[in-house]
């Protein structure tokens, strides 16, 4: 391109005029690269712009970009507005059903039942209580929890109940390890759905390394990504803060990501196992049947 080239003479105002319109076209040009490179790189939050973090942690960014993002809900999110939350985004919701062998959560049936009627997939979750046998904690689940078809898998959440005043300690890792498995099997038996296990980065040091290897796991992670705190872990689900922002909530809530995409989170709610796992565990008898076109794409 050309330049044309300008007469010596100018005066000073033309002069100032010019480095007015060059001093303009730069700062529009500058905003047009900037919108430019947003549509080529979106910012961490724009496929879920309603949603958003009180305490964003860079350490998690990679979980934003993510395609797929859920919630867990308890009684301490009060009242939830299943229709917003969904609207949001949201493509799952592990709710806490059971505690023990004696607790449920007071808002449990409220928000499976809403959570349902909103069409957001959800899984029931029971946390472990290491002062109560395992077989009375499962007994107690399969009581309360339904044994719904259409739901995502249960959820085991492994973690030490360091903060209750009646049942603080650890118990010794064989042991754990046992009461583990019972119940994960019973809960297995209950739902016709492999558990999924939850757990934080000191109980899976601790208990859980190298072990269940066969079942989902779904880690926290709240200041790193999953494989700096996790040695040698394959996680299907990733809780990567518990400060989230979402429609529908009041207030904090954990917020957590699928590891895969769009499709893979479709063959994991059609089969209820780790697209990952599919062609293994099918022979097994755990996985349910994916058509042809899923299966095609399984290790997209």
């Amino acid at each position: 391109m050309k330049t044309r080239r300008r007469s010596p003479s100018r005066s000073k105002n033309s002069g100032l005029t010019t480095f007015a319109q060059v001093a303009r076209f730069s700062a529009l040009a500058t905003i047009a690269f900037g919108l430019a490179s947003c549509a080529i790189a979106p910012s961490s939050s724009s496929r879920y712009p309603a949603k958003s973090d009180a305490r964003p942690h860079e350490g998690v960014a990679t979980a934003h970009r993510l395609p797929i993002h859920g919630v867990d809900i308890s009684k301490w999110q009060g009242d939830v507005d299943w229709a917003s939350l969904r609207q949001a985004g949201t493509k799952f919701a592990f709710i806490k059903a059971t505690e023990g062998g004696d607790h449920i959560d007071s808002k449990f049936h409220e928000n499976w039942q809403a959570a349902r009627r909103a069409g957001v997939p959800r899984g029931a979750y029971h946390f472990v209580y290491w002062c109560r046998p395992a077989h009375e904690q499962a007994a107690w689940f399969k009581r309360n929890v339904p044994a719904d078809p259409d739901a995502l898998p249960p959820v085991l959440d492994v973690e030490w109940n360091g903060q209750s005043v009646n049942c603080p300690k650890k118990v010794p890792r064989d042991q754990a390890l046992a009461m583990i498995d019972l119940m994960l099997r019973e809960m297995e038996a209950h739902t016709g759905k492999r558990p999924i296990i939850y757990t934080d980065i000191t109980f899976h040091k601790e208990i859980l390394e190298g072990e269940f290897n066969d079942y989902p796991y779904w880690i926290r992670s709240t200041a790193a990504e999953p494989h700096v705190r996790y040695n040698n872990r394959r996680w299907t689900f990733w809780q990567f803060t518990t400060t989230g922002r979402v429609p529908g909530v009041k207030g904090d809530v954990d917020r957590n990501a699928f590891y895969g995409t769009d499709n893979q989170w479709r063959m994991f709610v059609a089969s209820a196992c780790d697209p990952r796992d599919h062609n293994r565990l099918k022979q097994a008898g755990i996985c349910r049947d994916m058509d042809a076109v899923q299966t095609a794409s399984i290790d997209e």
